[in-house]
């Protein structure tokens, strides 16, 4: 039997977890996890201890034990089975041959040192993985949970959201220390300033605005989507009728695939109503507008649908945001979009339609009403590496007559065409990526349970 103690909030071992680790023939944990029971349990005469490293030569060294049907203990922080060893653990051995003690995960901790339910909150780990998730969640949830890892800390996460969204970082380091613990209120530029060091447990990202907000969360986590998509044109403020019509939007959107943890563009914003829908399926956007009435145009409508869009007055493709140069300079680029929609562009349109296809992880749509510009949009498509395919949407809708009888009003025909890279970049629900090895490791310094022990 392999039991699973999670320990690291300060509270100390329940009895029926000492007597565990006092009867254990093999104690595996951090460092700190191992100095702290050991000044508090009298470990078995002749038990081997392992500090974590490297995770497959600890999970080896627990199997040679399991297999002499020798009691083994691992040591966790917080909430093992939360971002935690319990997976690595169960995939090797079985959920069968696991006794798990759960602790107050960090996450939990910090927001009740926080004065805050976290039943409506987004938790995102950064350990180990590209910070670009949850970069994007933070820019487009009011609560998110940060679990923290080298060169994904505040100060990366702060750099980020300069100048985005209006968001509060709250960090949580040493949790359960008595007196280390420290929970700090800043904003993005204050984080990104300073130099947190090795003890970060979690960060919380915080629109005060909405984070206690009046919410009846039945499903916890990652708030339900919207019941409808590609909305009325009446859901949105326009200038003559100058808006992505609901058919049009609706494949639209379809192909850029618009997901929590994603970056998307809208170029041409007009009404800002792609930038909208695509924040409301939990994108986090960028909206690009030339007209000063335009751009706050789609503030306002991201405003009326309580979503974060930001907007960017300027023209394409000079005024595209710039790549970020964040994570210690590995140049991670946390503004590359995933997905880019372009709603316009005028003679400028291949120029910013190359543009932006050099730099979408995913994929680029681009809607046109002028038969002119396909060749040269599909041109630029296809020479930015993307494979290219479109349609021609042509709809008529149902529209009222005198006499109450009906007749089909048709729309404006709109050519759609779209880019999709060959080479699909990483899940960034799994974090999966082909060429990672299995070969995990822990970083022994971290508090969070973001993959450590």
């Amino acid at each position: 039997m392999i039991t699973v103690i999670g320990t690291g909030t300060g509270a100390p071992l329940p009895p029926d977890a000492t007597a565990a680790v006092a009867g254990a023939a093999l104690v595996v944990g951090a460092r700190r996890h191992l100095a702290t029971v050991s000044a508090s349990v009298t470990v078995a005469e002749g038990a081997e201890q392992v500090v974590l490293g490297a995770l497959a030569p600890a999970l080896d060294t627990i199997e040679e034990y399991v297999g002499k049907e020798r009691p083994v203990v691992v040591l966790a922080s917080g909430d093992p089975g939360f971002f935690g060893i319990v997976r690595a653990l169960a995939e090797r051995f079985g959920a069968g041959r696991l006794d798990v003690r759960p602790g107050v995960s960090s996450v939990a901790a910090a927001f009740a040192r926080a004065g805050l339910t976290w039943d409506d909150a987004v938790v995102v780990s950064a350990h180990g993985r590209e910070p670009r998730t949850a970069v994007n969640v933070c820019r487009a949830r009011p609560k998110v949970a940060v679990l923290t890892g080298p060169g994904a800390g505040p100060a990366e996460l702060g750099s980020a959201l300069v100048g985005g969204p209006a968001r509060v970082l709250v960090v949580a380091s040493a949790l359960g220390d008595p007196e280390l613990e420290r929970v700090e209120r800043v904003t993005p530029a204050e984080a990104a300033a300073r130099d947190w060091g090795d003890a970060v447990s979690v960060v919380l990202c915080l629109d005060e605005a909405r984070a206690l907000a009046p919410v009846r969360v039945t499903v916890a986590g990652e708030s339900v989507g919207p019941a409808q998509w590609a909305l009325d044109e009446r859901e949105f403020a326009h200038r003559d009728s100058m808006i992505t019509k609901f058919e049009v939007r609706a494949l639209a959107l379809a192909r850029l695939g618009p997901r929590l943890g994603d970056l998307v563009w809208d170029i041409g914003a007009g009404s800002g109503s792609v930038a909208v829908e695509c924040a409301r399926l939990g994108a986090a956007v960028v909206a690009v507008e030339k007209t000063p009435d335009g751009a706050e145009r789609v503030r306002a409508n991201a405003a009326a649908h309580g979503v974060d869009v930001r907007v960017v007055e300027g023209s394409a493709p000079d005024d595209l945001p710039s790549p970020s140069e964040l994570g210690l300079g590995l140049g991670l680029g946390l503004d590359e979009p995933d997905a880019v929609f372009i709603g316009g562009g005028g003679r400028e349109l291949p120029a910013i339609v190359a543009a932006c296809a050099g730099r979408a992880r995913r994929t680029v749509v681009v809607a046109m009403a002028a038969l002119d510009r396909v060749p040269a949009v599909r041109a630029a498509l296809i020479g930015a590496g993307l494979d290219c395919d479109g349609v021609l949407l042509q709809s008529s809708r149902l529209a009222p007559l005198p006499g109450e009888v009906t007749r089909l009003a048709a729309t404006n025909p709109v050519f759609l065409l779209w880019g999709t890279r060959p080479t699909a970049h990483t899940d960034r629900r799994t974090d999966r990526r082909t060429d990672r090895s299995v070969d995990r490791s822990v970083d022994s310094h971290t508090g969070s349970e973001g993959d450590a022990l």
